[in-house]
């Protein structure tokens, strides 16, 4: 692919195509390359659309390769039924799983949505678990994932089986969330703050996370305004 390539000419565009999914397939069949086999499965995901292809190369690389990108894209894939796959929360469960735990790229995300779906109850025969919830979630707000601290701080106010109600700890991952930008965390603990739940009442403070929390949704907005008009 030596060159460089005329991107308003479209033949010259389809012939770096082709020799992109040539190269891609040669590092994954040929030279058992992980991350040639996921670049292989975007290939055909995004090029190609092929998603079927995409499904089956993602399946083999998170299986046979462990690789942690290509596990929790097949997890997406088993969330929706994509590319031929009949959906089925729990082989994605296990998907988002081995992603969290090999860690990468999409790891933390993973953590996040291995703790959803135990949050939800649905892999697990319609029987929330929420301390694994708690642990998955735990993990992916130590990697500073904002909305597993605004759940962890959800689960902490409400309370559930086998994990009791604190207020203390709600409040600490609502002030995390809300420094990593979750306006609903600011929102949250603004509201502890006023009323003295889990913390000294302080309408100062409680005034100031309210503001935090007005300021981030205006960044929001405007950031949807901005992307809608381009």
């Amino acid at each position: 692919m030596a060159g460089l390539v005329d991107f308003q000419n479209e033949e010259e565009v389809q012939e770096y195509l082709t020799n992109v999914g040539t190269e891609y397939s040669y590092q994954c069949y040929k030279e058992k390359d992980p991350n040639g086999c996921h670049r292989l499965a975007e290939y055909f995901e995004g090029i190609k659309k092929n998603f079927n292809s995409a499904a089956q190369v993602l399946k083999a690389n998170c299986e046979q390769n462990q690789h942690s990108e290509s596990c929790y894209k097949l997890g997406a894939y088993y969330i929706t039924g994509k590319g031929g796959l009949a959906p089925n929360l729990k082989a994605a469960y296990d998907c988002f799983i081995k992603s969290c735990k090999k860690g990468g790229k999409k790891s933390i995300e993973a953590c996040h949505n291995a703790g959803l779906l135990a949050h939800d109850g649905r892999v697990f025969e319609g029987k929330p678990d929420p301390a694994v919830a708690r642990d998955y979630y735990t993990m992916a707000c130590n990697g500073n994932f904002s909305p597993s601290c605004f759940n962890l701080s959800a689960l902490y106010i409400q309370g559930a089986p086998g994990l009791p109600k604190d207020m203390t700890q709600a409040m600490n991952y609502s002030i995390k969330a809300c420094d990593l930008g979750h306006v609903w965390a600011c929102a949250n603990a603004s509201r502890m703050y006023k009323l003295g739940d889990g913390v000294d009442k302080n309408d100062a403070k409680a005034e100031a996370l309210k503001d935090k929390a007005r300021d981030l949704h205006k960044e929001q907005e405007a950031t949807k305004e901005i992307t809608f008009g381009e």
